[in-house]
């Protein structure tokens, strides 16, 4: 029991070592700068590793950044062939009723789910997120319940919705925090096609009727701006999801209470400007190692690959990353396709960066009695 109890303390306290090493190998840098919003966070958005944080766990009205989870649903029923681009949505009363930034729908109006993306991407439009909402699972209160299912799976633990919109005039239970924002906004932008919208600084819909003008103005001016969403109340103060792609790297920059929409535009451009200045994402491309051994197999060898990863690292780092190849020394049939048979580990400065897997690209079955006999047979022959 005593030799256990030993083993089981050396391995917790290996892979504690090991973590501490992984994490030392990033060093995450101090700002020099200080921000008024009442929380920020900046995170990048390939490996969810937090740059920078402020008050980042903190639940505050978050107004219509809101509508990056409504957004996010509507994409997802997307995908999953629920609903398409192209088909038209009938505007109910509630949604023609809803006030605030809206594109003034009428009852029995018609328009297209992408219009209505459009209309909510850019303009931040009440009465569209309602009438998609509607669209998508029926009713608002259903498509609400769905928002708070999906915030639960992105472990969005400060978040709760009653609303697809973010007014908070009447709410008294909406709110989330800039961690969670910065969850679900990650979560948004795994769809590519969401920058073809939020990269939109002007648009129209009703046949170039009436005018959209993005709420997001660091679209105008801020180099490798893929998006995301503004938002203000009074509640609220004036909130901000930017998100931003330079040489690969992509960070998501959130505050949340800020004074003014300059002091927002201001504090998420330094958050980003801080990130790209210190930060690179290095691309681990897959490789072939040829063949492996197996024993006891149909086969005498299995062909073996490694899996791609990205890694943040701190920028000028790039040239210092070193590996080494670790490979099963003993392989038996039967071999599964994509069978893990050694890693690659990364390492700066003698630190481990990461670990990337080594697999199996083909079946290797056990060989039977019958078939090593005849192959016996015939090697002697």
């Amino acid at each position: 029991m005593l030799k256990k109890s030993f083993i089981s303390t050396l391995l917790v306290f290996i892979l504690c070592f090991t973590f501490i090493i992984q994490v030392s190998a990033l060093e995450i840098k101090q700002v020099n700068f200080e921000l008024t919003s009442k929380s920020a966070i900046l995170m990048d958005v390939n490996t969810g590793t937090i740059l920078y944080e402020k008050d980042a766990v903190k639940p505050l009205h978050i107004a219509s950044v809101t509508k990056i989870m409504t957004i996010l649903l509507a994409f997802e029923a997307i995908k999953s062939g629920k609903i398409n681009l192209e088909e038209n949505v009938t505007i109910s009363e509630t949604a023609a009723s809803m006030g605030g930034s809206q594109v003034y729908l009428e009852v029995g109006e018609e328009l297209s789910v992408n219009e209505l993306l459009k209309c909510i991407i850019i303009a931040s439009a009440n009465d569209a997120a309602v009438a998609l909402a509607e669209h998508v699972s029926g009713s608002v209160e259903t498509f609400v319940v769905e928002m708070n299912k999906r915030a639960g799976e992105l472990g969005m633990k400060n978040t709760n919705f009653t609303n697809v919109t973010g007014l908070d005039d009447t709410a008294t239970n909406h709110y989330s925090s800039a961690l969670d924002v910065a969850l679900m906004s990650r979560e948004l932008l795994k769809h590519d096609k969401i920058t073809e919208y939020t990269t939109i600084w002007m648009d129209t819909i009703r046949n170039g009727e009436f005018g959209l003008t993005n709420t997001n103005k660091l679209i105008r001016y801020y180099k490798g701006i893929t998006g995301l969403k503004t938002g203000s109340t009074d509640k609220a103060g004036f909130c901000l999801s930017a998100s931003a792609k330079r040489e690969g790297l992509h960070l998501v920059a959130v505050v949340l209470g800020a004074e003014s929409p300059t002091i927002r535009t201001q504090e998420v451009t330094k958050l980003l400007d801080f990130g790209f200045a210190n930060y690179s994402i290095v691309k681990l491309n897959s490789e072939n190692f040829g063949k492996m051994t197996v024993y006891g197999g149909c086969e005498e060898y299995v062909s073996i690959k490694s899996v791609e990863n990205e890694v943040l690292i701190n920028k000028g780092y790039e040239n210092k990353i070193t590996k080494e190849i670790i490979l099963s020394e003993h392989l038996n049939a039967p071999i599964q396709n994509n069978e893990v048979v050694g890693k690659i580990v990364y390492k700066i400065d003698g630190n481990i960066l990461c670990e990337v897997e080594i697999l199996s690209t083909n079946e290797v079955e056990r060989i039977t009695f019958f078939e090593y006999l005849v192959k016996v047979i015939k090697n002697f022959f």
